[in-house]
């Protein structure tokens, strides 16, 4: 946001400073509170800014949000050791969304390991942000932050920035749904500050932001050629019982019966010649907490079998959504269609 003042302010004589922090503070619809400060509104001509406001900040939504992410970004980053607790504390700087980047993307970036000056954060920022742009905008994503509003702490700008990340690498994460937030937007018109509230949408439906991942052969599969997907089907369950039979198991149903994860768990065993613990796993799940931690142990044993991390989430194969079971079992046959 173009002449965004943060960090360094330009000195300005004491009875400036005291009016405008007053027309900002007293500007109808401006909330007021601890997140408003007279500096935060010394702005220039034509610039303006963007505040969450303070009841946004406590909705139950958008603090679910909040801890969905962190969780996520400490999930992804714990190789590094690093702990995220507050994104607007931790994020600004730049260090934590380059190594997200680079796990994500599996791209390392020519940056400073570390930056303590102003300077060097923001050239790290938009290092990091010109290959995240770069990523995201063939693809259609809303570019909804900046440098400015990132290294300024701007906590809906983070988190726009972070779901579109998640999104786009379709994070084993559920994120909330239709959270939306409430931002302050400050402009300086003819020496007079202007304030409007505006609703920002930070999620959709699960449905709509699963839409927005690259399609594959399962997408053309059910959109084009429903009469195929039966021969798939036939196949994929040929395949499972091959080996869960010798467990005098059977699969009928795709849909159902891989939900809560056990026989997941069960065929990666059969498949890599080993006997899972059952402490490791719930062998009757209960709710739906338990059969997410099915799933993704399952997604676990995978990878350690040297398979690539599944597209889909956990929380999707749980409620039965059928594309995302059958990329799953599929890139098991891919891999284990010779195994006896």
């Amino acid at each position: 946001m173009a002449g965004l003042l943060c960090g360094t302010k330009r000195k300005k004589p004491v009875s400036d400073l005291h009016e405008e922090g007053k027309n900002a503070i007293n500007a109808p619809m401006l909330p007021s509170g601890k997140d408003v400060h007279p500096e935060d509104t010394l702005l220039e001509e034509n610039a303006e800014r963007i505040m969450l406001d303070p009841t946004s900040r406590d909705d139950p939504k958008f603090k679910d949000l909040l801890k969905v992410l962190i969780d996520w970004i400490n999930s992804e980053l714990e190789e590094d050791r690093i702990i995220v607790k507050d994104l607007e504390e931790d994020c600004y700087d730049g260090q934590v969304l380059q190594k997200l980047f680079e796990k994500l993307s599996g791209r390392k970036l020519n940056v400073a390991e570390v930056t303590q000056s102003e300077i060097g954060q923001k050239q790290k920022l938009q290092t990091v942000l010109e290959a995240v742009n770069e990523l995201l905008r063939p693809h259609g994503w809303s570019i909804e932050w900046s440098v400015d509003s990132i290294h300024c702490k701007n906590l809906v700008a983070i988190v726009h920035l972070l779901v579109s990340l998640a999104m786009h690498f379709q994070a084993a994460i559920r994120l909330p749904e239709h959270v939306s937030v409430r931002v302050v937007v400050v402009k300086k018109r003819e020496g007079i500050l202007q304030t409007a509230l505006v609703n920002k949408e930070l999620t959709s439906t699960t449905e709509m932001m699963m839409g927005r991942f690259e399609r594959d052969a399962f997408d053309t599969l059910l959109d084009h050629a429903p009469d195929k997907l039966n021969v798939v089907k036939t196949s994929l369950i040929t395949f499972v019982n091959k080996h869960l039979n010798k467990l005098n198991l059977e699969v009928t149903e795709l849909e159902s019966q891989f939900a809560d994860g056990v026989y997941l768990i069960l065929l990666m065993g059969l498949l890599e010649d080993y006997f899972v613990p059952l402490y490791n796993f719930f062998l009757t799940p209960e709710n739906f907490d338990q059969k997410v931690h099915n799933v993704a142990f399952a997604f676990e044993l995978m990878q350690d079998g040297g398979l690539k991390k599944p597209k889909a989430r956990p929380e999707d194969v749980v409620n039965l959504n059928l594309k995302s079971t059958l990329r799953v079992l599929y890139n098991l046959f891919t891999n284990y269609k010779n195994s006896e």
